[in-house]
């Protein structure tokens, strides 16, 4: 059996989460490399702060990005996705002031905000094994991440921090039309629909507890990833200053970290088809705990070695969260489902700018950021250890082909 029913729209599927997570992810290390441009050099914390605006778009549009998505086509809204992030981000390379500059961060964000609510809904929908499919569409996304400092490092010491972001948009838009070309000539084949996947049922009681385990779980969560990895390139840059001196070895050793990472979600993809989500769940979950405290205060090898750990488990929560909206939620609301669990983790990606900007420049530093995200793992441990276990997991019939 394989993983998808349409392979070639799986790839695009996937490469759309690529460019989702390394376009919102290329400006924290740009930063780096703004501080000689005399239009935007000023503190990292000052910098930093103009992508707040991003990232609450990123959160905020979930929600009608994922109506649409339900109501209008989500090919079509993937052919936005494509377009619109690429000319957002050649706009971004433009900018001629502090205020252009957080436009276009916040127009990327826009953009940006279609992918998941859209994006992972067609790939649950087609999955033949879904998490499988969910763990290597997340390895892709992960790969954006891992991708996003080496590519702005390695441009910006090239051709400056303008190339950061014209580039990659261009990229983004030749394969927007390649994806419009390629939808079009499914649509012309009438490929018929296959039966949704069925969701499994739970009792009023069960369900509402489910809800506000996936709550506090999206909450905290958003906040560990996005602090993560917006602050991991500050992080490296700061505790890892005898071996990784310049924009670009900052970017590579940032990059390498997330791509060892990214194996994570092929193995938790793996456990979550053949064991109960909720016993997955809470073994990556509370193996976070230890590692944010050891990254509080580790220097040189020991810190790259913690964020190798950190990172794993960081990525590895990803596919069960979204495993859980596909076995629980009805096809015909799952693309919505997503844009209320996406705009809650996203949305709170705009409180972890400020908050790694003002620990940074307040005086207690990564430290102090790594004891609130081994807080706030501790507090989504308690809550998956509360998942209801009621309906049996039993596999999923054949899924229905996506709009």
């Amino acid at each position: 059996m394989s993983v998808h029913r349409d392979r070639t729209g799986f790839l695009f599927l996937n490469v759309g989460h690529f460019y989702d997570h390394l376009f919102m992810l290329l400006f924290p290390t740009a930063v780096l490399a703004m501080a000689a441009d005399p239009v935007f050099g000023g503190s990292y914390a000052d910098v930093l702060s103009l992508s707040v605006f991003g990232f609450v778009a990123f959160g905020a549009a979930s929600i009608p990005a994922g109506w649409l998505g339900d109501r209008w086509s989500k090919t079509g809204m993937m052919s936005v996705f494509f377009i619109g992030i690429g000319m957002a981000s050649i706009l971004t390379g433009f900018a001629r002031s502090p205020l252009e500059l957080a436009a276009g961060l916040t127009l990327i964000g826009l953009f940006a905000a279609i992918y998941h609510p859209v994006g992972i809904a067609m790939v649950a929908a087609d999955a033949e094994k879904l998490g499988k499919a969910l763990g290597i569409n997340g390895v892709w996304g992960n790969l954006g991440v891992a991708a996003a400092g080496i590519t702005a490092g390695a441009l910006a010491d090239q051709w400056g921090w303008r190339a950061v972001f014209i580039l990659p948009g261009l990229v983004s838009i030749a394969t927007g039309i390649a994806y419009m070309v390629f939808a079009r000539r499914q649509a012309a084949k009438g490929a018929a629909k296959k039966p949704a996947r069925v969701h499994i049922a739970l009792t009023a009681s069960q369900m509402k507890l489910l809800f506000g385990v996936v709550i506090v779980a999206t909450l905290c969560g958003g906040i560990i990833f996005h602090a993560t990895t917006v602050g991991l390139p500050k992080l490296i840059a700061e505790r890892t200053a005898s071996f990784a001196g310049t924009t670009t070895q900052i970017g590579a050793l940032v990059t390498a970290i997330y791509v060892i990472a990214a194996c994570a979600q092929i193995v938790v993809g793996h456990l979550i088809d053949r064991y109960p989500l909720k016993l997955i769940y809470v073994g990556v979950i509370i193996l976070q705990v230890p590692l944010f405290l050891i990254a509080a205060n580790a220097e040189g090898a020991l810190m790259v070695a913690a964020a190798i750990g950190m990172m794993l488990l960081v990525f590895g929560a990803i596919p069960i969260n979204d495993a859980i909206v596909a076995r629980y939620g009805a096809a015909e609301w799952r693309s919505r489902m997503y844009a209320a669990k996406y705009v809650l983790s996203l949305g709170v990606s705009a409180a972890a700018v400020p908050m790694i900007a003002g620990l940074h420049q307040g005086g207690g530093g990564f430290a102090t950021l790594m004891l609130v995200l081994a807080v706030l793992a501790a507090i989504i441990t308690l809550a998956a250890a509360l998942m209801p276990t009621g309906a049996s997991e039993k596999k999923m019939p054949a899924p229905a082909a996506a709009e």
